[in-house]
């Protein structure tokens, strides 16, 4: 796993031990920010379940003005200060050990981009997007980029926001919100 471009491009990142944290793909990755791409520079970005940061630290790369990672595992939270500093984009980043919902709860920040990778098996991805939407956490004209296993749905509509089409990369499906 390895940052495509931008700032840190080329740097390698470490992945977790064991099954418990599924990095996206450098395929998947690639797709989605040839999708974003345009949205990117000086965005405030949300990781919400940053896993290996890679996420927010390609964004960050590419120019984002600043990352916040969210985790609720110890291990996972320093596996993601570790690929910062290993990037040298520590500055621009911020690590918060939470539940994401707790997380979301007591948020006052802004976000121009907010990625959504949970665990596949579980419900958070649609708990996050449903708690997203409510709060209102993201800037206007702001994104919400989803990843997801074929066959799980997703709402097609939130007040206030515009689904793209579904993008499908093997068993993958991403898919961004944009708020109106």
């Amino acid at each position: 796993m390895r940052v495509i471009t931008g700032k840190a491009r080329g740097i390698q990142l470490k992945t977790p031990d064991g099954m418990l944290t599924r990095p996206t793909t450098d395929r998947v990755k690639e797709a989605l920010f040839s999708i974003i791409n345009f949205d990117i520079p000086m965005a405030d970005v949300l990781d919400l379940f940053g896993g290996t940061g890679q996420l927010g630290i390609e964004a960050l790369s590419r120019g984002a003005k600043s990352a916040v990672f969210v985790d609720q595992r110890d291990d996972a939270c320093r596996l993601i200060r570790e690929n910062l500093r290993r990037t040298k984009l520590e500055q621009d980043a911020k690590v918060v050990r939470s539940d994401y919902l707790d997380y979301l709860k007591r948020c006052r920040e802004k976000f121009g981009i907010i990625f959504l990778d949970p665990p596949y098996a579980e419900v958070f991805l649609e708990n996050a997007l449903k708690c997203i939407t409510e709060i209102d956490i993201l800037q206007s004209g702001g994104i919400i980029v989803t990843e997801r296993p074929l066959g799980k749905e997703l709402p097609w509509e939130f007040e206030g926001y515009t689904r793209s089409k579904d993008y499908k990369y093997g068993k993958v499906l991403l898919t961004i919100y944009r708020k109106d």
